[in-house]
């Protein structure tokens, strides 16, 4: 294997294995900041013995025992002999050579677990919770979060370095919460979760309307977690909306980058896999429990994903769904898609009232899918010149270059409606 390929494998490797080796290693130091930098020296270790020795057969263990003995090595210089003999003598296990790794996976579930619970902790801000689950869980580097977020490396780079130093000040604990703290917990681990997701598929700025990877890293992150708290219905949904959602991203992109909306949208380019998938986790959250946000939002993207034809969505069951999922989790955001269900199945005129309602509502004032939906509502209504003036101002509004140029196409269509005789 050439040196090339050995670094590709390790790259590949690093993806898989650092989240499982970090949350390792912190049960082992007790601080975040010092096991990323132990499992970083198992990185360089690596890099410098495999391209000569080869990849070993379980190349995540071997990192795992670089890892941990860069860690006792610390623990035995930084420590005065007391301390030192207790934090050795608690982790005997891990210093046991017969076998190295038994300590770590006996309790890799509950170790990856409580790195996820603590990167997303709401000690820290969701911009911070977002760069952290990125880098410690995604296994993606500072220069890669600063290229998808479109924001100066300085700033990731900070932002994750000040996260580590909160925690660290804040003494947050090494342990998967109580049973009665786990749920509100989980509800922001899968917040931070679905906005890297929602990132990938519509981006808020830049020349791309999607960025896939990201994508597929909130998917990754949120397929572990449903492994590490396999009961929880709320887990499933979010996985299964993911996973429908992201079914249709092939297809979001036209030929030269532009966006196709959805009901445009060729549908046998949509991955059936991910359909089938996603359909087995929103399945998974049915059995265990009553549907919640998420899920409720994966089954509104199942109605979508079993229409072969647009003509075939059922509007009916999405606006049931919406409407009770406005019952669960009310707000402007929720109403706005609730419009849109309303105007498919029973007419543009109803929807444009729901629209009307909470044009004022101050979460909206700079949202530009507002006069973007209100601008379509408009041209089905036949109201030329006010669908005109809409999309403008929702193109005014979008920082995304593509789904300006769409508006901008939508308001000049819409002038030309008006101004035919």
């Amino acid at each position: 294997m050439s040196s090339t390929d050995v670094n590709r494998t390790i790259d590949a490797v690093w993806r898989i294995e650092s989240a499982k080796l970090i949350a390792g290693l912190a049960r082992i130091v007790g601080d975040l900041g010092q096991a990323e930098e132990f499992a970083h020296d198992a990185l360089v270790a690596a890099l410098e013995s495999w391209p000569q020795t080869g990849v070993p057969e379980n190349p995540g263990a071997w990192l795992m025992t670089v890892g941990k003995r860069r860690a006792l090595d610390a623990i035995r210089r930084t420590t005065n002999m007391a301390r030192k003999n207790e934090a050795i003598g608690r982790e005997a296990a891990f210093a046991d050579d017969s076998d190295p790794f038994a300590a770590v996976d006996e309790g890799v579930d509950d170790a990856l677990l409580r790195l996820i619970l603590i990167a997303c902790h709401p000690i820290l801000a969701m911009e911070a919770r977002v760069a952290l689950t990125l880098r410690l869980v995604g296994g993606l580097t500072t220069e890669e979060i600063a290229a998808a977020f479109l924001l100066p490396l300085a700033t990731i780079a900070q932002r994750i370095v000040r996260a580590k130093r909160t925690l660290s000040e804040a003494h947050v604990p090494f342990e998967v919460p109580t049973t009665a703290d786990l749920p509100a917990r989980l509800g922001s681990v899968l917040g931070v979760i679905y906005l890297i997701f929602n990132e990938g598929y519509s981006a808020t700025a830049g020349e791309h309307w999607t960025r896939p990877e990201l994508c597929n890293d909130a998917i990754r992150v949120g397929r572990v977690l449903a492994e590490l708290v396999p009961h929880d219905a709320e887990v499933h949904g979010l996985v299964a909306l993911m996973e429908l959602q992201a079914s249709r991203l092939r297809a979001r992109i036209g030929p030269g980058g532009e966006p196709v909306l959805l009901l445009d949208q060729d549908r046998s380019r949509w991955d059936g896999l991910l359909i089938r998938r996603g359909l087995a986790s929103l399945a998974r959250a049915e059995r265990h429990g009553t549907l919640g946000p998420y899920a409720l939002q994966a089954a509104i993207a199942a109605c979508h994903a079993r229409a072969r034809v647009a003509s075939k969505t059922d509007w009916q069951c999405i606006v049931a769904l919406y409407d009770a999922l406005a019952q669960i989790a009310p707000s402007p955001i929720v109403e706005l898609n609730r419009a849109v269900a309303v105007s498919m199945a029973y007419g543009p005129a109803l929807g444009l009232e729901i629209i009307d309602s909470i044009a004022h509502e101050p979460a909206l004032a700079s949202y530009y899918l507002l006069p973007s939906v209100r601008g379509d509502f408009l041209f089905k209504l036949e109201r030329f010149a006010e669908a005109t003036i809409e999309f403008k101002r929702a193109a005014m509004l979008t920082e995304n270059l593509r789904e300006r140029t769409l508006l901008l196409e939508r308001s000049a269509r819409s002038y030309e409606r008006g101004a035919a005789p």
